[in-house]
């Protein structure tokens, strides 16, 4: 069964039953991005390092060139 047919049987069950419809698949997609996105910049900061750009700073600090000592 699809999301779509999965849909309109749950709101043809509420509908029948007098109940609220329930919301089209995919009404609250970005929420749940926003908050696991959340989540983990919660985690990283309990956990003692940076919540934003440590994918950029690990890079830079990959990619940086050292001069080498003769």
């Amino acid at each position: 069964m699809s999301i779509t047919q999965q849909h309109l049987l749950d709101t043809y069950r509420a509908v029948r039953l007098g109940e609220v419809a329930p919301p089209p698949p995919g009404t609250h997609d970005w929420q749940v991005v926003r908050e696991w996105r959340d989540h983990h910049r919660f985690r990283a900061v309990v956990a003692g390092r940076p919540a934003r750009g440590r994918i950029r700073q690990a890079l830079g600090r990959w990619l940086h060139v050292r001069p080498r000592s003769t």
